[in-house]
């Protein structure tokens, strides 16, 4: 399927537990972020809903059926969950296109495959790990071992609904945990199919639980239920504190966070050829309209380079233009909604009144879609404390320094508050090992700007920009405890 009819597509407007969709009466309204049409409503899940959720999930996990259940036959399940979503691109990938800032074009090329893919990679690790044996001394036995946590607690955020539900999902699951899922209220459909293809996998009900709702009745509920061993969260800092202070308040309980970012890109007069690095930029800029944790959203650029660079980077601006998300062809994606609009205009005005100059762009597209649709746009700053500078916008806004020496760059680079990704780009091989070595960044990407397949490198943030690591071993192990056993060989 690529272009699709809207009306055509069948919306699971409900919670998924004990291995079923139940239905509770609509209480929330869902909006299409491309024409900002109502398009179904989503029940609120109460303490109570929550409460029943996680009983679902506690039941689950001491059948013993899955926690205790052969680890390869855990993996088998994971994998031919896998299979079916693959299968099932068509449904997926519309529904995702439809309810979200994700065209039906990249849904398909990545969002699915990409989704499948990581559940595959985690479950390759549910009898890759079990504990270790300690040195101890001769007439003793001392060992580790491996042990699931118990019900996972996840939260996911509206921007990569499928695959970040994925990134919370899939380590705990291949642990042994089971999960109660709460994807965001404005992208919450495509969570309720995955968990229906899990059942249909053989995975036993009661394992991957879905409860809709939004952040202050639902998700709080969610972490301080004293039931839930853990929470896992993808989305602002202010939200991730709050989180934090609940699961502190009513355990304390362990917390993986991935949180907000300031991302800077290096570029030093060096680089071999000017218009790929240009379209590395504008990709890590107006990807998703830089609804993206990693955004490379501060340009950081030697003197020299300025002008061509942005001569480039409008060109690349100018082949962007607004559509319908469940059209072929679209390539640049709406904001999610009039609120998070409102406030990259209100970032982009304060930016100028404080100093930046508007080079291109900084205002909405004129469209007749209904969607919030935000040009990509171009600030050229000369202090770090502007606020285009100092604020994730969480729009298509990239601002533009200018540096004069590697120092220079370096210090530029660095932020008070974040420190999640960061790009460099330089034919010196040993700048830019310099540069990895200096920037405070959980990530840092070199001659390139994003993420790829690699599933096996974790990711997360230094500073305000998260606890803990999502993918790679590091995801899979902080789901599990360690039990230490120390035996008496000679009683």
């Amino acid at each position: 399927m690529s272009s699709f009819d809207p009306a055509r597509i069948t919306i699971p407007c409900a919670h998924f537990l004990h291995g079923r969709q139940v239905r509770d009466d609509a209480a929330l309204e869902v909006r299409r972020p491309a024409d900002g049409q109502a398009y179904a409503g989503l029940p609120l899940g109460d303490a109570e809903r929550v409460d029943e959720a996680v009983i679902s999930a506690r039941q689950a996990f001491r059948r013993a059926d899955w926690a205790r259940c052969a680890p390869r036959e855990r993996a088998r399940i994971m994998r031919r969950w896998a299979d079916l979503i693959e299968a099932d691109i068509d449904y997926l990938a519309a529904l995702e296109a439809l309810g979200s800032t994700r065209p039906i074009d990249q849904a398909r090329a990545w969002d699915v495959p990409y989704t499948a893919e990581g559940i595959r990679f985690f479950a390759e690790f549910a009898d890759k790990h079990g504990g270790e044996v300690a040195a101890t001394a001769h007439d003793s036995l001392g060992m580790q071992i491996a042990e699931p946590l118990g019900v996972v607690g996840a939260i996911a955020p509206w921007n990569f609904p499928l695959s970040m539900t994925c990134w919370k999902v899939a380590p705990a699951l291949a642990a042994g945990n089971t999960v109660v899922l709460k994807p965001s209220e404005m992208t919450p459909f495509t969570a309720v199919r995955l968990a229906e293809l899990a059942i249909e996998a053989g995975m036993p009900p009661g394992v991957f639980n879905v409860i809709q709702g939004d952040g202050p009745t639902t998700g709080d509920a969610l972490c301080r239920h004293p039931d839930v061993a853990k929470i896992t969260f993808t989305g602002s800092t202010v939200t991730g504190r709050a989180i934090m202070g609940a699961c502190a308040e009513t355990g304390p309980k362990p917390v993986t966070l991935e949180l907000g970012g300031k991302s800077p890109q290096l570029v030093f007069g060096d680089i071999p050829d000017l218009d790929r690095t240009a379209k590395t930029l504008a990709g890590a800029i107006t990807g998703n309209a830089g609804q993206v944790c990693v955004a490379g959203s501060r340009l950081l650029i030697e003197r020299s380079l300025m002008a061509p660079m942005i001569e480039r980077l409008n060109a690349q601006f100018d082949g962007l233009a607004p559509g319908l998300t469940w059209q072929t062809g679209t390539r640049f994606s709406p904001i999610i909604s009039e609120t998070q609009a409102g406030r990259i205009e209100s970032v982009v005005a304060r930016a100028i009144d404080a100093g930046a100059e508007l080079i291109t762009g900084g205002a909405r597209f004129e469209t007749n879609a209904g969607g919030c649709f935000y040009r990509p746009t171009i600030l050229q700053v000369d202090k770090s404390d502007n606020p285009a500078v100092h604020e994730e916008i969480f729009g298509p806004v990239l601002t533009v320094q200018a540096f004069d020496s590697e120092e220079e760059a370096l210090a530029l680079a660095e932020h008070e508050m974040y420190g999640l990704a960061a790009g460099v780009h330089t034919a010196d091989l040993g700048r830019a090992l310099r540069a990895v070595r200096q920037l405070s960044a959980g990530t840092v990407w070199v001659n390139r700007y994003g993420r790829s397949n690699d599933y096996i490198l974790p990711t997360g943030g230094y500073k305000r920009s998260g606890i803990g690591r999502d993918l790679g071993r590091a995801a899979f192990e902080a789901n599990l405890h360690h039990k230490s056993v120390l035996i008496d060989l000679n009683p």
